[in-house]
């Protein structure tokens, strides 16, 4: 008879899956991090307010009399509010009849690869949604003038309030790339569902996507010093207490997974917690273009 506590196959099994789910997960945002520019995510407290902030700042007159009191320039920082960085819960299960007729690499391992790309998927359209309330908008006749003067009003924004600007993302339609390209070729990229291009039009990263994440005749650009990742995280040790043990990956947590049998639905299940915001300090910083033949 065995013995109690006794390190089984189906416990290793069940321990690599969980691993390689939140290695490839936490890969995938190292390597979009590192396309967008984020420098690291910022560690949050569930429950932290997501603030974007809009900066002023009107210049009194520098010539003054010898002698005479200097005024105060007018400067303002307006807070804008969008809700509280928050845990997400999902779960999924897997019947016993599903692994008996598909077999175990597609019920069990396709179903994790689907679920995985639309955890990604769940943050980055948040992120997208966001993105279109920025507030420095304007309109402009054509496609290529949208896209010059998006990244030039996001570098004339920082200058004025002395940031540094490395690089500019843009976010764009599919469909206005390609009709204005034409038969032009262009390298474009793939990662976690994503098209993209290097190096365009004076941009770091323009982003290829559809509605209605960005619309037709919607340029967004930002620089990559106005993008953080806040994260919660799944593994913190108040968790644990309630006895919510996540598989996690590394330093920097993003995602906690598990997985386990439940005997009485005779299913496999798994259970993902994050707590993942793509976000921009300054609404001001994101600039929305429309692009509008009547100007």
């Amino acid at each position: 008879m065995a013995k109690d506590r006794l390190t089984k196959v189906e416990n290793i099994d069940v321990t690599i899956r969980e691993q390689d789910f939140v290695t490839r997960f936490a890969r995938n945002w190292d390597a979009l991090r590192e396309i967008m520019g984020i420098t690291r995510p910022i560690k949050k407290q569930a429950g932290t307010k997501l603030v974007a902030y809009t900066a002023t700042c009107t210049l009194q007159d520098g010539e003054v009399a010898e002698g005479n009191e200097i005024p105060y320039s007018q400067t303002a920082v307006e807070e804008v509010a969008y809700g509280d960085v928050t845990i997400e819960k999902y779960a999924k299960a897997v019947s016993i009849e599903a692994v008996n007729k598909y077999g175990a690499d597609i019920a069990i391992e396709k179903t994790d690869d689907a679920f995985l790309n639309e955890l990604q998927l769940k943050v980055l359209t948040k992120f997208f949604t966001f993105l279109k309330t920025g507030t420095l908008t304007s309109a402009y006749s054509t496609f290529q003038m949208a896209l010059a003067m998006a990244k030039a009003n996001v570098l004339d924004k920082f200058q004025k309030m002395r940031k540094t600007v490395t690089e500019v993302v843009g976010f764009v339609n599919i469909l206005d790339v390609y009709e204005y390209i034409g038969a032009a070729n262009i390298t474009v990229q793939t990662a976690f569902g994503l098209n993209y291009i290097k190096d365009f039009m004076g941009y770091g990263t323009i982003f290829l996507l559809s509605a209605p994440d960005i619309p037709r005749g919607k340029v967004i650009a930002v620089p990559v010093e106005n993008i953080d990742l806040y994260y919660v995280d799944p593994s913190d040790s108040e968790f644990a207490k309630l006895g919510l043990n996540y598989t996690v990956d590394g330093e920097t947590n993003l995602i906690g997974f598990h997985a386990n049998g439940d005997y009485s639905h005779a299913v496999g299940e798994v259970f993902a917690l994050m707590g993942m915001t793509l976000w921009a300090e300054y609404l001001d910083g994101i600039a929305v273009v429309t692009v509008d033949d009547s100007f």
